[in-house]
Parts: C-alpha cells; structure tokens; sequence
C-alpha cells in the first residue's frame, strides 16, 4: 500500500502529486490507483493514420466520445498524452449527481423556455448515461445510489427545499427527501447541520475504475487508443489533421477534450477555461461502528458553501474527504495538513486518524460555470469547463456531440448559443485575477 510521508510535501517541487507544472506521465499515487481493477495499458502513436473521427483527451469526455462514436460505426482514433483518466477523470471526489451548469435561469433569454428545460432534462439524463454505461459494459467501479446536499444555515436549507419544490414539479424520476436537523443523524454523524436533501437518483463510485472499464469497453468496439503521444499541433482544414512528436492522425472530424489541460491544443479554448485546484484525502479504513455513525447510509454528500467540503466512504470504508478548490494557480505545501482541519470541523472524533492518502489536480471552470461544447470549424468539435460536475457533465456531452456527428439532433445548439468570455490577463494572470473575483462569492458562506 502507497501510503504519504508524515511529513509535509511541496506540491511544487515533488511530482508525486502531479501539479501540472512539475508532473510525470503515469497516475498520481492516490487510493484510486491503489485500487485500480482495470490496468489495461495503450502503445504510443507511431505511425499515420486515417480515422473518421480522431478524438484529443483520455478522461470522461474523450473516452465516451470514442465510445459513442464506436457504438455508432465509426472508425475512432483516441490519443492521450498521458494515461487514460490522469487528469481529474481519474483523481475527482466520485460524486455522480444530477445537473448541468450552474444557475440556468440567467440563460433563459438566450436558451427559452423550452431551451432550459431541455438543459435541466440533459442533466438527469446525464446520470442515466452514466448508470446505463457500467451496466451494459459490466464495468467494476464501486457504483452505489444515494446523495445528500447539506444546509450549513437556514438560508442554504431554504434553498433545499425550493430545489425539493423543482424535483417534484418536473417529475424527477428519482426519491427525493427533505431530512430536519433533528434527524440529520440518520445521513451524517455531525452537528454542523441544520438539514438535508437526500437525492436516490444520485450516488457515487470510483472515477479511475469507471473512466479505464469504459477505455477497455471503448477499445474492445474497435476504437484504437494510443497513450503518451501528447499531442503537438492541431491543423484544421477539411480533413482535421492531429499531430504528436512521432505520428499524426487524419480525420474527417476531430473532437478536443483537453479541458483543464487544454492549453497548447488551442489558444482559443485555453483562454476560456481556467485550470483550479481541488483536492482529496483519504484516511485509514474505519471500524464498522465508527463508519456507520459517520456516514449511516453510505451516501455521497456535499455542503452549500462556495468553499464546500464534499466527502463518502470508499468501498473499503475509508472516508474520502475533498474540497479546497483552489483558484490562486498556487498548490497549498500539504494537502493533508489543510483538509485535515476541515474534515476535524465535521467530524471531531476523527483528531487522530491517520492519513493514509492525499492527492489533488485541476478541474476546468468557465466564467459563467456553463459547460463549453461545440465547434470552432464545422468539423472541429470541442468540450470542456464542467466546473466540478465533470462526472456527469462529461457523459453528456460525449453523446450530444456524438448525436451531431452522425446526424441524429441538434442538441449541440443548446451549448453553442452560450456565448463564454476569454478570461482577462493572459495565462500568467487569469488564476489570479479570478482568485479575487472568487472572494466575493465565498464572503456569502459567513452570511
């Protein structure tokens, strides 16, 4: 077992933990890849080759693309610079929950109407695609039902229950359940809360598992994967051609899902999304009366703050404990020395557990925290900035873009009329210029 040191670690000089200055090719050491079921491995890209659509990223986004398309006939080639799911598809909290974007309403002279309520239908969908995948693909990631948000305050619990209100006006499919502080303790074994909203349509699994059993499936449909073959140059034209130090890929479309690691694909899209940190930890396994007074129900769950705490228990009954997003482009020295006290606040009886993981990575966000899917050329597809909802998000995306390319709607009119701003600055200033802007929202926690 990879355990961390006692001892605190710069991020920015030690490339255990994969900082996307200071980085090596293979999975950062977290309990995800300690766990990993699927240890399929794909050559580098060492020859020409001809596909009808060369897909650009190994995460969630790029590896449903591939599939989709392979479900659907057509010859696919995928290219990752890295390993399949190195980036946040691999290291994410696990949390699948319902949605798409953040706030739609502010969309709804642009989208219409009929427009939203497509978008907030594709974010149910999104989770059944998800489901879908790992029961017709049998894929081995630790899948379980159950979500609860969690009411910091009044105020937040005020806004469960309109979310509750909604789920029952548009007929969610799935159990919703309003739960009042006095029993909170049937979800959370904590005091900080004042209530709850459980959600039996949203739950929770492990990203690393989930994004290679679906490579493997991708694969296994004819979809050829080429691991450390990180990409040079991307020409357009009315054949896409994909370039990478020893090979190229020429196809009649090609789809870009570098996302927080866009940049060097495109400057266009790396101006658009802004690469922030976020990060996990994991303790030691827990005793079964410990976890079942934590976490009674095994649910995923997740605070209202703009600064949340987000946290469940692996399958080996860890509790795997994430937050700190990050936007100042500087890692903290050690993850675990600052989440730990978060994670104390929830729980004070966990003082003295042991930390036996901590790991972290960057997640893509926009402007206006709506994903960015469409086109810059007709035959050059992108998808990025999920804003923490990748999980879900991603899956999304993969089909609406692949419904575009072979013909079958016109979902991808929904993204494409969200116009995204350039973030100002230039690559040295965005992260910070955003940091300042981010205080103001994270001032409303203390209100």
């Amino acid at each position: 077992m990879s355990k961390i040191p006692n001892m605190p670690i710069n991020l920015l000089s030690n490339p255990m933990y994969l900082n996307p200055r200071t980085h090596t090719d293979e999975h950062p050491p977290s309990w995800y890849q300690d766990t990993r079921r699927y240890t399929e491995t794909y050559p580098r890209l060492e020859a020409d080759l001809e596909a009808d659509v060369c897909v650009v990223g190994g995460g969630f986004g790029g590896v449903n693309t591939a599939l989709e398309l392979a479900e659907r006939g057509y010859s696919v080639v995928l290219v990752e610079g890295r390993r399949i799911g190195w980036g946040a598809s691999g290291r994410n909290g696990g949390q699948l929950i319902q949605g798409i974007g953040h706030g739609l309403d502010k969309f709804a002279n642009i989208l219409g109407e009929d427009g939203v309520k497509a978008v907030e239908a594709m974010g149910f969908e999104a989770v059944r695609i998800v489901r879908e995948r790992i029961e017709r693909y049998q894929i081995d990631c630790d899948f379980k039902l159950g979500y609860c948000d969690l009411a910091l305050k009044p105020r937040q619990m005020k806004d469960l229950e309109a979310l509750k209100r909604w789920f029952d006006t548009v007929g969610y499919e799935a159990e919703t359940e309003l739960v009042p502080q006095h029993r909170m303790h049937e979800v959370v074994g904590s005091n900080r809360y004042v209530g709850g909203l459980i959600d039996r349509g949203s739950g929770h699994l492990h990203p690393l598992n989930l994004v290679t059993g679906e490579a493997k499936a991708a694969s296994d449909r004819g979809v050829r994967i080429f691991e450390q073959s990180l990409v040079t140059e991307v020409v357009p034209g009315k054949r896409v051609v994909i370039r990478t130090a020893q090979g190229s890929v020429t196809a009649d479309r090609a789809v870009l899902c570098g996302n927080a690691y866009v940049a060097g694909l495109n400057p266009v899209l790396a101006g658009k999304v802004l690469p922030a940190g976020s990060y996990l930890i994991a303790t030691e396994p827990l005793a079964e009366d410990v976890w079942q007074r934590l976490l009674p129900q095994d649910m995923a769950v997740c605070d209202q703050n703009v600064a949340l705490d987000y946290y469940r228990l692996s399958a080996d009954k860890r509790l795997l404990f994430g937050g700190l997003c990050n936007y100042s482009g500087r890692d903290p020295d050690s993850i675990a020395g600052v989440l730990k006290p978060h994670l104390v606040k929830v729980f004070p009886e966990l003082a003295s557990v042991n930390i036996d993981y901590q790991w972290g990575g960057m997640i893509g966000i926009g402007a206006n925290r709506y994903p960015q899917i469409g086109r810059l050329e007709p035959n050059l597809y992108y998808a990025q900035a999920y804003a923490g909802h990748g999980l879900n998000v991603t899956h999304m995306a993969a089909r609406v873009i692949a419904e575009h390319i072979h013909g079958e709607s016109e979902r991808l009119d929904l993204f494409e009329r969200i116009k995204h701003i350039t973030f100002p600055g230039g690559p040295r200033f965005r992260s910070p210029l955003l940091a300042v802007g981010m205080l103001y929202h994270r001032l409303k926690d203390f209100v």
